[in-house]
């Protein structure tokens, strides 16, 4: 039977990700000559002997080590399932992992891969903001499991990062979790920094993991893992799916931290499911080609914002002019300033609904990275659950418009957005003469 490494080499060369995204982890063989892996819809597989099945669930519940030639078998979808085992594999190729798991959605992967991490009396510190379902579980849910979560700002130095750590009573800080960019403001954590701070506080009986979000530019334009995160977590709803028609999440680890969540994923129930898992597949055969059409975009369209004289500010990966530090952190760590941009509406929340509401080839909706172009009011809607005085202190104002850019013709989604700055303009003209 082939194995991965034949798949992922010819002559002895290493095929790129983008290559592989059409058939790592599967041998057409397997069904019939199939091109594409089928939908392996079961919940449950025929073992060949009971001896067999007695020896997978040993593997499956820890009850003895796996020996060196010996293969976990199919038990159960919740368990495993070929349809997830091939996209999983494939998931691990752009982040270079050794292991990957897919779950039901973004935050399942977040909320399994915390509670598999995490116990009672654990600290977790945290970049804010990020993503408001992600806000709400570390600050309204794991305290009810004892475990207190932390902010800290993405612009916090290393020296103010560590004097957070040492306000924090030792032995009890386990986790740092960073989403960056963060959603919606776009700062950046220096994840090496904050890997220091890990190793440098952890020890090999209490150790401090750095799990990283890498939703907004992963996985093509940022890799975590190579700048010392422990876990790289996705909501795979978002650029991995691509396309607006699924709800998915993956976790990627090393193979030790993976068989933790895992489990956990497991018992929790919290996998996905093989119809998505095959979409998935479907959609990382146009991942890259995707995320870079709609950066080129962004780019174009961010800049013509910046100059736009009813924007006050623009929040984009090219536009840290002001802030050489955060500049630093984009240079060493993301190969492209991605797709999503965020700006400031010259006035406030009676102008940002006016813009959104006039919009028409841009369509006005949460989640992002589709192929389709959507906005948002982060202030009102994905991030409501947090205090306004928070969102303050976070940076997200009430004039705050998250774009995320598709892969429509920019010039066409700058005419949308021109003519909704017309109708804002319009209205305001009108409210003066009325005045």
């Amino acid at each position: 039977m082939p194995t991965l490494h034949d798949h992922a080499h010819i002559g002895g060369q290493q095929l790129r990700p983008e290559s592989l995204m059409m058939s790592y982890g599967y041998t057409p063989a397997w069904s019939e000559g199939a091109i594409k892996p089928p939908i392996f819809q079961t919940s449950t597989f025929v073992f060949d002997s009971a001896e067999q099945g007695k020896a997978y669930f040993e593997l499956a519940y820890g009850l003895r080590q796996q020996g060196p030639d010996e293969e976990m078998g199919l038990i159960y979808s919740r368990l495993n399932n070929p349809s997830l085992e091939i996209l999983e594999h494939r998931l691990t190729l752009w982040d270079g992992a050794e292991d990957a798991a897919s779950f039901a959605s973004g935050m399942a992967a977040i909320s399994t891969t915390l509670l598999a991490l995490l116990k009672p009396g654990d600290v977790v510190l945290h970049s804010e903001p990020v993503y408001g379902g992600s806000d709400f579980f570390l600050k309204n849910v794991l305290p009810k499991f004892g475990i207190t979560a932390v902010g800290f700002r993405p612009t916090a130095t290393p020296e103010e990062l560590t004097a957070q750590v040492a306000g924090i009573e030792q032995g009890r800080l386990a986790m740092i979790f960073v989403e960056t960019p963060a959603n919606p403001t776009n700062h950046l954590v220096d994840l090496e920094a904050c890997a220091a701070l890990a190793r440098q506080h952890g020890t090999s009986e209490h150790p401090i993991r750095l799990v990283v979000d890498n939703t907004f530019l992963g996985p093509v334009f940022q890799h975590p893992l190579k700048h010392g995160a422990d876990v790289v977590l996705y909501s795979a709803t978002k650029f991995l799916g691509g396309h607006s028609d699924l709800i998915a999440g993956a976790a990627l680890a090393s193979k030790p931290l993976m068989k933790e969540i895992k489990a956990m994923r497991t018992f929790m129930g919290t996998m996905c499911d093989p119809n998505t898992g095959w979409m998935l597949m479907r959609s990382l055969e146009t991942l890259k080609l995707r995320m870079e059409r709609a950066a080129q975009s962004a780019q174009i369209i961010a800049d013509w914002l910046r100059a736009h004289p009813l924007v006050q500010r623009t929040y984009y990966l090219t536009h840290l002019e002001h802030c050489p530090a955060q500049q630093d952190i984009y240079r060493r760590h993301c190969l492209s300033p991605g797709s999503m941009i965020s700006f400031d509406i010259k006035g406030g929340e009676p102008e940002a609904f006016r813009f959104l509401n006039a919009l028409r080839l841009i369509k006005l909706a949460v989640s992002l990275g589709g192929t389709e172009s959507l906005a948002e009011h982060p202030a009102t809607m994905t991030h409501s659950d947090i205090s306004v005085p928070e969102q303050a202190e976070m940076g997200i104002t009430a004039q705050m418009i998250r774009l995320s850019i598709g892969v429509e013709d920019p010039r066409d989604l700058m005419l949308d957005l021109e003519q909704a700055f017309e109708a804002v303009g319009m209205v305001k003209a009108r409210e003066l003469e009325l005045a």
